[in-house]
């Protein structure tokens, strides 16, 4: 559940609702740069769209990308509305409890099984699910936990560090295109093209006009993802700094987690209100109606892990990807000896 938090300066009028008129105008202004950024950057995009989507109708199924409501305790970003990750509490855990939640883990891991085998064989729409999150957010340890089991054929993971000589060659989402999921795939992006939004931009990397201007770019590339039949499906893992504090010093604590630590996350650590609030804008402007954000609350992992787990499985159900249809004959058919 969302909490809500916050402070009105001196000299601001609170209505009646509890919200102040900067903060309303604000939220107006987020809801409106928010619509502008779903709209395609260019009306030569658009034509190509429309052109994609009447060359193969069979492939993608008109179009509509198969979505399903988040597993519940994760709080979806409405489209066209404003994130505020101070109002979700990253300690929330949906009232389950932590023995029962793995018995439940268990059966999604099952479902995802047996659903990516169906995805593969049917070979005509993939998965991409995006997972961001601040350093410690449990990027690697949900792919582990949600994804055990995945036939590795069907399955790719791609890391996303920092760009190569070869990459910042090209336009910022060269590099992240190359590893979207193929047709039968299910694709997952540890960290992603999103790097180019938050990390860019709280190290002043290139200009303000530059990244800014990334946010409707995003849109168009996740739009054109859902056109050609990619599902995407975006977690933010949402932990609080008193977590990552914590998870910084186990690292420190135990030798065989030392490969783990790097000295730079501390100096990472000190511009965390920079990146949460680069966080929010990310979330506020790129959470459309074919590509939402979904926080989850991250600092209790098993409860992380079941409701990604959950969401993943419910998302491939609503995809209902089908087995192929056999060639004829093969019923009545034996084996020689």
């Amino acid at each position: 559940m969302a909490k809500k938090h916050g402070k009105h300066g001196r000299g601001q009028r609170e209505d009646k609702g509890g919200v102040t008129k900067s903060q309303e105008s604000r939220g107006g202004e987020s809801r409106r740069q928010a619509a502008r950024d779903a709209v395609p950057s260019s009306a030569l995009w658009a034509a190509a769209a429309a052109e994609i989507a009447g060359a193969s109708p069979g492939l993608i199924g008109g179009h509509v990308p198969a979505l399903a409501p988040a597993a519940k305790g994760i709080v979806t970003i409405e489209p066209g509305r404003g994130c505020d990750l101070a109002a979700i509490d990253p300690d929330a855990d949906g009232g389950l409890d932590k023995e029962a939640a793995k018995a439940m883990l268990a059966a999604e891991r099952a479902r995802i099984q047996a659903l990516q085998e169906r995805l593969y064989a049917e070979h005509r729409r993939s998965l991409l699910v995006v997972l961001q999150a601040i350093d410690t957010g449990g990027k690697d340890g949900t792919i582990r936990a949600v994804l055990e089991g995945v036939n590795p054929q069907g399955c790719r993971v791609s890391s996303f560090k920092a760009p190569s000589t070869d990459e910042l060659d090209h336009d910022f989402l060269w590099r992240y295109h190359l590893r979207t999921p193929g047709r039968g795939m299910i694709g997952v992006f540890n960290r992603s093209h999103y790097e180019d939004v938050l990390v860019v931009r709280v190290k002043g990397l290139v200009p303000e006009e530059v990244w800014r201007g990334r946010y409707g770019l995003i849109n168009d590339f996740e739009r054109l993802l859902t056109a050609t039949g990619t599902t995407v499906l975006k977690f933010f893992l949402h932990i609080s700094k008193q977590e990552q504090k914590k998870r910084l010093e186990a690292r420190i604590a135990d030798p065989a987690k030392h490969w783990k630590f790097d000295p730079a996350d501390l100096v990472e650590r000190r511009a965390w209100d920079a990146y949460q609030s680069a966080f929010n804008d990310a979330l506020t402007r790129c959470s459309t109606p074919y590509a939402p954000w979904h926080v989850v609350p991250a600092n209790r992992k098993w409860f992380r892990n079941l409701v990604i787990a959950r969401t993943v499985a419910d998302t491939l159900e609503a995809m209902d990807p089908r087995y192929p249809e056999a060639a004829k004959g093969i019923a009545g058919m034996t084996v020689p000896d």
